[in-house]
């Protein structure tokens, strides 16, 4: 627990609701609920062992951010999450009823884990976030959004046989599902292990100037391309079959690229509509 005022609001509160979420206790010496509910939080906090951040605010002394969050009476605790208020409650609660709230705002350590493993991406530690995802499996192995996380960091560390095995361990109910997510991740592992056996992409490159006519030399290309994450060059690699031959490899153009557009659907969007309408000129 911290006492914060306006001027460190932004770095006691908001910044690090980023990474857990804050209860904002608005208070006062002279209010006896307030004194009431104090120790309680501070109690909950101390079981939550990080999970939330318990932060006071004297009221009488911080007018301003009392108007700026409609704090009208006290106690008000209000809840942040990622840099925003989702929640609050006036009054002393029972204890029940704020682990109740402490329990709608809090998420689980398995969800906390994928979030430090996104983050480590995001800043390209592959390995932490491999090492973060299988912690929040331990604590959870039946999350199967984690497991398919870890998959997807598996294929993009080379580690083909890990990321088929994660995904045989998925629950019968997610595995028959149908999720576009799975088919994507089976289509990047059948292109990692047809990479594995190709030349590297500036000899196949070489090969499909030389041979243009040469369609697997392109698929060969494209699932290269597709092993290394390289989905732009990849797409096109696709759209150039599919503009030669839809028919080629069982329409393996494609269906190629409808597979990289479930994988990039909720990353990038934008260039999923893009190379939608490329592909939807193509076959029209």
């Amino acid at each position: 627990m911290i006492d914060t005022n306006l001027a460190s609001f932004d770095t006691d509160v908001l910044a690090v609701s980023h990474q857990v979420p804050v209860l904002a206790d608005f208070w006062a010496p002279w209010c006896g609920p307030c004194n009431t509910l104090g120790p309680m939080l501070e109690k909950l906090e101390a079981e939550a062992q990080g999970r939330i951040r318990l932060v006071k605010i004297n009221a009488d002394e911080n007018a301003q951010l009392c108007a700026e969050y409609g704090v009208r009476s006290l106690p008000t605790v209000v809840a942040f999450v990622d840099g925003e208020p989702v929640d609050q409650f006036v009054g002393a609660l029972p204890e029940g009823q704020l682990r109740a709230f402490i329990d709608r705002i809090v998420p689980n350590p398995a969800d906390m884990a994928r979030n430090v493993a996104r983050k480590a991406l995001a800043e390209g530690q592959p390995t932490v976030a491999r090492d973060a995802l299988q912690a929040a499996l331990a604590l959870d192995p039946a999350h199967d959004e984690v497991r398919l996380d870890l998959v997807d960091v598996l294929l993009g560390m080379g580690d083909i046989d890990a990321a088929r095995t994660e995904l045989t361990l998925l629950s019968p109910r997610t595995a028959a599902s149908g999720d576009a997510r799975i088919a994507a991740l089976n289509t990047r592992i059948a292109a990692a292990e047809q990479a594995s056996h190709l030349p590297p992409a500036s000899e196949l490159i070489a090969r499909v100037d030389a041979e243009p006519a040469n369609l697997q030399a392109r698929l060969d290309l494209a699932n290269r391309y597709l092993a290394d994450r390289a989905y732009e060059p990849a797409l096109q690699t696709l759209l150039d079959i599919v503009q030669r031959d839809r028919s080629f490899g069982d329409d393996a153009g494609r269906k190629s690229m409808l597979a990289i557009f479930d994988a990039l659907a909720e990353t990038d969007p934008a260039t999923v509509a893009a190379w939608r309408r490329k592909l939807s000129a193509a076959l029209n």
